[in-house]
């Protein structure tokens, strides 16, 4: 069958050792040599290359000078209909940074692993767990072929972005990194089965079989990195709570994880203080706290900090919530570096859809009047205490509330994703009624991507005293969502049974990372001994389809059976990590012990699954071990892992069948693997229907325990209404998809709304 990776050159070629000094003028024969390297076994005219490189060499040229020159025609050749230039300019970009690194040979595992510990660069685990033989036997498994297979996009984000430095010099090679990986996250693995376990793990990560989560891939080597890609917590209404939070948050954007914050308990503007009237600032005043500790506190250096920060429509702040991130009126209530995020209960949208008002209140009044916090509620609970509110409120018995017409106030969220590209939207019934922990807490937001969320609570400060000359305060444990990242990479994976063996490897990967990681808060460790939470992920759904013929709009049947196999091959390989290691700490009274999956019981797997066989053995095994990880799956949007990965982004239709990507890391040209072969199959998500594509998505995410980051695109070009967008949102909300991530316009002029890449989710 075939694969996205492309013919392998040979091995004694790519690992031979610089032929020159980087410093001295680049020769004919060099310069032979680098082209052919670049184009052998690809669909390409060598001769483009020389006729287009030799009018920018000079006499005093140097090797890496023409290296960048040579990529620069490369990309500058790049088309739909000649993709393979891609290769060749990510095969120039190794051979640059081989240059750099000015190793011979390229690839000594020991010593680099020697060096990079010396310098401080890697943690000791490997030397402390592995014997001089083990890493000796690892160091065989290397292939630098693989290096080859990138192309230019994949190669430059790698280098750019992931590899170790040392003193402004690469402090390793791509198998390096893998290796690396791979020995680490086995390292306390059974000592019979570790070796077997690494060698897998290290093939897979290296022919691009999985993705790994961008903490994993970046700060596993690295001492005391963080492994978590995900992130939620939630604001008290205290101040001692809220700065607590703005402190958490710092702590997880300093090492990399992206954050989700919900502000739903925090009083509205013009709420009481000690019984003051028109005390309260409201939530925009600490958004924008949250919005500068963010841009303050970077991820180590590669990019701001990134948080959505969320508030469930019923606050009476939620109209200055949505002008947060658009360009008109006051600037004192703008936060132009934060994600907003609307949290929707079932009641407003059964009242939209009924044409009824919708009410607006304060979160103190309602717990002080009622006694209960209304953000903590859901489902029947939820509208008991609302209907309540509501006929207080037409009494005249409440202090500060607003009446809106439930439609208008969809037609203001949908005004600001058309200007922005958010809010993102979270169902929060949905959430919760298939939540396998609901007897444990509930979900109250989701992660910055949407796809990864799970029970949280507020940790609740106490009394404040001195400690040897420090003011601390005693606190219960509250708890903050922690979830660690993978993705399938479905355009590299061959067939069922190459499928399940990827499934398998990526639970007990991330089962480990678990135990791994230090997490930046206590909050964080908490949750993990708790939940275990996991979310093995997919990405290059298109292209899958596209090996198949199978078109976007058709393949609703094709992505049920596909993602069945991924949903039962996850669910076993965690079950199986149970009967080893036992189950997650809350298990007991979870949907889980209780036999539901996903939600469901066994009658509706034995009346909807075709896979019956497997579901019965689950079924089973569930009884009697139990499970090792409380939600297994995610799909995450994959924007830049995807890149490294060679594949189209996550499970949705491909953005372009041809783009040049403009960003921070400069322009790069990009087009699916498979593009020259099955244009015609590839169908662009600008030209397809989004109702059409939420079918498609809800055959996927009912086989999907967590989420699915799902990014809609509206071309303006196919005359495309407001009635278009409410439609793709309430047939959403009906299909019972849990969240809505970015909205994404592509204007009558040919242009985009831009779109802020998440480094932390796996993308």
């Amino acid at each position: 069958m075939q694969t996205i990776t492309k013919p392998q050159t040979d091995n004694t070629a790519v690992a031979a050792a610089p032929e020159t000094p980087a410093v001295t003028p680049v020769t004919g024969t060099i310069l032979e040599q680098f082209i052919e390297k670049a184009t052998a076994g690809l669909d390409v005219k060598s001769a483009a290359l020389r006729e287009k490189i030799l009018p920018l060499l000079k006499a005093d040229t140097t090797a890496q000078e023409a290296l960048k020159h040579l990529i620069s025609v490369a990309v500058s050749l790049t088309s739909a209909q000649a993709p393979d230039w891609k290769y060749v300019a990510g095969r120039l970009k190794m051979l640059e940074i081989y240059r750099q690194s000015g190793r011979n040979p390229l690839y000594d595992y020991p010593k680099t692993l020697a060096q990079n510990i010396a310098n401080g660069v890697y943690t000791d685990n490997i030397t402390a767990k592995y014997t001089a033989q083990e890493i000796a036997e690892a160091a065989s498994w290397q292939n630098p072929a693989w290096d080859m297979e990138y192309d230019y996009a994949g190669a430059n984000l790698l280098v750019k972005r992931y590899l170790c430095e040392w003193h402004d010099n690469v402090a390793e090679l791509p198998q390096d990194v893998f290796l690396t990986i791979a020995l680490l996250i086995h390292q306390d693995s059974p000592k019979n089965k570790r070796m077997a376990w690494a060698k897998e793990t290290y093939e897979l990560l290296a022919k691009r079989k999985i993705s790994l989560g961008t903490p994993l891939l970046m700060n596993l080597r690295r001492p005391h990195g963080n492994l978590s890609s995900c992130f939620i917590t939630v604001m008290d209404d205290s101040r001692d709570s809220i700065f607590y939070v703005i402190d958490q948050i710092s702590a997880i954007s300093k090492f990399g994880g992206g954050v989700g914050c919900n502000l739903s308990r925090v009083r509205c503007k013009g709420a009481r203080i000690k019984g003051v009237k028109n005390a309260s600032g409201g939530v925009i005043p600490w958004i924008r706290i949250i919005n500068d500790t963010a841009v303050a506190v970077n991820q180590q250096g590669k990019r701001k900090g990134a948080v959505t920060v969320s508030l469930d429509i019923w606050h009476l702040d939620i109209e200055d919530f949505l002008e947060l991130r658009t360009e008109n009126g006051d600037q004192r209530m703008k936060a132009y570096d934060v994600f907003p995020q609307v949290i929707i209960p079932d009641a407003f949208m059964k009242r939209m859809l009924a044409g009824q008002d919708w009410l607006l209140v304060d979160p103190s009044e309602i717990k002080r009047t009622y006694g209960k916090e209304l953000g903590a509620l859901w489902g029947a609970e939820f509208d008991a205490l609302y209907e309540q509110i509501y006929a207080d409120a037409k009494a005249g018995k409440l202090e500060l509330f607003k009446f809106v017409n439930a439609k208008e106030m969809m037609k203001k969220i949908m005004r600001s994703q058309i200007e922005t590209g958010m809010p993102y939207l979270a169902f929060k019934d949905t959430l919760n009624r298939y939540n396998p922990n609901k007897h444990d807490g509930l979900i109250v937001g989701t992660n910055l991507c949407t796809e990864s969320h799970s029970n949280v609570r507020p940790t609740v400060l106490g009394d404040k005293k001195i400690v040897d000359g420090k003011i601390v305060s005693e606190a219960n444990e509250g708890l903050i969502h922690v979830c660690n990242l993978i993705s399938v990479n479905l355009a590299n994976i061959a067939d069922d049974e190459e499928l399940q063996k990827v499934c398998r490897a990526s639970v007990r990967l991330l089962d480990n990372a678990i135990d791994l990681t230090d997490v930046p808060v206590p909050e964080g460790s908490l949750h993990n001994r708790r939940y275990r939470t996991i979310g093995v992920g997919a990405m290059g759904l298109a292209d899958w389809l596209a090996k198949r013929d199978i078109t976007y709009m058709k393949s609703a049947q094709a992505v049920d059976e596909l993602f069945e196999k991924f949903a039962a091959y996850c669910t076993q390989a965690s079950i199986d990590l149970a009967a080893e290691k036992g189950t997650f700490e809350a298990y007991q009274g979870s949907d889980w012990s209780k036999g539901i999956i996903l939600g469901r019981d066994r009658a509706w797997f034995t009346a909807n699954g075709k896979l019956q066989k497997e579901w019965n053995k689950i079924f089973d095994d569930l009884a009697k071990h139990g499970i090792r990880n409380s939600q297994i799956t995610a799909i995450a949007p994959n924007t830049s892992s995807s890149l490294l990965q060679g594949c189209t982004a996550s499970v949705l239709p491909i953005y372009s069948k041809f783009f040049v990507e403009t960003h921070g890391k400069g322009s790069v040209p990009n087009c699916p693997p498979f593009i020259k072969e099955k244009f015609w199959t590839y169908q662009e998500n600008r030209n397809i229907p989004q109702t059409t594509v939420i079918d498609v998505l809800s055959h996927l995410n009912k086989w999907i325990d967590t989420g699915v980051s799902i990014e809609l695109v509206y071309n303006l070009n196919m005359d495309v209404r407001a009635k278009d967008i409410y439609d793709t949102i309430v047939s959403a909300w009906q299909k019972e998809i849990k969240t809505l991530y970015y909205t994404r316009t592509i204007q009558k002029d040919g242009s985009s709304a831009t779109k802020e890449e998440c480094v932390s989710c796996a993308s």
